[in-house]
């Protein structure tokens, strides 16, 4: 284990080993951040290139993205198991596989996850695939809803479905399905780029593809941008996200699309 601390870059969050102090429900505070018990973690490296790491206590489990560990040490067991909370008979995993196929294929999900246990304190440390931040999130019973690829780990009482964003999310760069998170105990997340959270209180428009996710009670519905046709085609905006209500919504700093737009003309 290494004993020498990393210095702590703007908007980390560090639980040091063995601290039960208590922590902000989110890495940024704001009107709307919950407190509870967390799970020991530190979040390093941040807020460009992120790794979370997570302290696994007896009688905890860490669940994570297949292909997300970065390291762990030697007694912290992994389990493989499919992307779905089927549990029982032979239906049941039945029911299980087709809930992981569609959260890989419709969600932009792993179809596998790897959950962690150890016999006593270990560490494990995870990363995102894209460049970015990594977010803490304290969950009480709330429930939070997530763009495609933004979960990384959890650790608690969770239940995860998907949810359709509507026929109009079919055209949107987040997709058409999103990732709806209820429960009780630590949340990890990620986007590309720094993850910004607003407090919305009436109308609120956000950019498809610098949306990481939302929570509260908000209604939301995908749109043009506006100015016609000429709007959507030529403005460079195309689909929206328009939230009504009063909730928090999280920003992503940078938008994969148009890294992706940048990058295929360089491509040979």
């Amino acid at each position: 284990m290494d004993q020498h601390p990393q210095p702590q870059a703007p908007g980390e969050q560090t639980v040091p080993m063995g601290s039960q102090a208590q922590q902000p429900g989110m890495a940024m505070t704001g009107p709307m951040s919950h407190s509870a018990p967390s799970v020991q973690h530190e979040i390093t490296h941040g807020p460009s290139f992120a790794m979370l790491r997570v302290d696994v206590m007896p009688g905890q489990t860490v669940v994570a993205e297949a292909g997300s560990m970065v390291a762990r040490q030697s007694h912290v067991n992994m389990d493989v198991k499919m992307n779905a909370g089927g549990k029982g008979g032979f239906f049941a995993v039945v029911k299980a596989f087709f809930i992981a196929l569609i959260r890989k294929v419709a969600g932009g999900e792993t179809f596998f996850v790897n959950h962690f246990t150890a016999p006593q304190q270990g560490s494990v440390w995870v990363a995102p695939t894209l460049s970015g931040t990594i977010a803490h999130r304290s969950m009480k019973g709330e429930t939070i809803t997530l763009s495609t690829g933004a979960y990384v780990a959890s650790c608690g009482d969770f239940e995860m479905k998907l949810k359709f964003g509507g026929l109009k999310s079919l055209l949107a760069k987040e997709g058409a399905f999103f990732l709806q998170i209820t429960g009780h105990g630590d949340l990890f997340f990620n986007s590309y780029g720094g993850v910004h959270p607003v407090d919305v209180n009436g109308s609120f428009m956000v950019d498809n593809g610098h949306l990481v996710g939302f929570e509260g009670n908000l209604e939301m519905k995908i749109q043009s941008a506006g100015g016609g046709m000429m709007g959507f085609m030529a403005s460079g905006e195309g689909l929206v996200v328009v939230f009504e209500g009063q909730g928090r919504v999280y920003l992503q700093s940078r938008n994969v699309s148009s890294l992706v737009g940048w990058l295929t003309p360089l491509l040979p």
